[in-house]
């Protein structure tokens, strides 16, 4: 039997949160992604079929890998809903569980390939090549007892492994002002590395983001997104700067530990 290690909640394999599978879309028709390669770093090939994730759906994700930890993975985990809606900081009314249902029946439906490669560019692990992987491997529903449970993929431990996952602090993520899901994106994204001055090109956030407006907007919503960050503490200042090769990057600098 395999388990998930010890941790809190607001806990994302690092090759997830550096992809483009979960991103700050708008609300609105989703796009739907068929055996799409998405948007990473060049140690990782990542395959995506579903529709595309957005911030909510990964604090779902985040929020049942938490719940499934003292379980064996792949066995039934009992679901209480109103408790998953309350961590995500939702409401508990009959709208919010449709949505619930709605999202974890899309994240079930969902596959996807990963591979992960070693610096000389050869395999180190693949997940999902000849058996899908799914997101949520199961969902169900039992009538004589009104009780829901799902099941979790046991192949997200291999995920976890060696410690390649980020653990956001999760208070302050659920401080992030409505309306300021790229921020979230940037809260996941900087959480992959220990490095205190972290640089990211434009060009790859904005294709990383699936932001499709123009340029001006970006650099628009993205100072936002890094001002909402500034404020709760998540970093210490950014700016928008000229890289050696002449192209604009996002320089972000995290606060000093202790």
């Amino acid at each position: 039997m395999m388990y998930l290690p010890g941790f809190d909640i607001g806990a994302m394999p690092n090759h997830l949160n550096r992809s483009s599978i979960i991103a700050p879309i708008a609300r609105g028709r989703r796009k739907f992604h068929r055996q799409t390669v998405m948007i990473s770093r060049s140690d990782c090939v990542l395959e995506y079929t579903g529709e595309q994730l957005d911030e909510a759906d990964g604090e779902i994700i985040m929020a049942l890998i938490f719940f499934a930890r003292p379980h064996p993975m792949g066995a039934p985990v009992p679901l209480n809903r109103a408790e998953l809606l309350r961590k995500i900081k939702r409401s508990t009314g009959r709208n919010d569980y449709r949505w619930l249902h709605a999202r974890i029946k899309a994240m079930t439906e969902a596959t996807l390939f990963l591979e992960a490669k070693k610096r000389d560019g050869s395999t180190r692990y693949s997940i999902g090549r000849t058996v899908a992987f799914r997101i949520i491997a199961g969902f169900t529903y039992d009538d004589e007892t009104e009780t829901y449970s799902y099941n979790l993929d046991p192949r997200w431990v291999q995920m976890f492994s060696n410690k390649e996952y980020s653990l956001l602090d999760w208070d302050k993520r659920m401080q992030i002002g409505r309306g300021h899901d790229m921020a979230k994106t940037l809260q996941r994204l900087v959480a992959t590395s220990s490095d205190l001055v972290q640089r990211y090109a434009m060009d790859w956030l904005k294709l990383k983001m699936e932001y499709a407006s123009p340029v001006r907007k970006f650099r628009g919503a993205l100072a936002a997104a890094c001002n909402e960050l500034e404020r709760l503490g998540i970093v210490a200042t950014w700016r928008i700067e000229v890289s050696t090769k002449g192209k604009p990057q996002l320089a972000l600098w995290l606060p000093a530990p202790g």
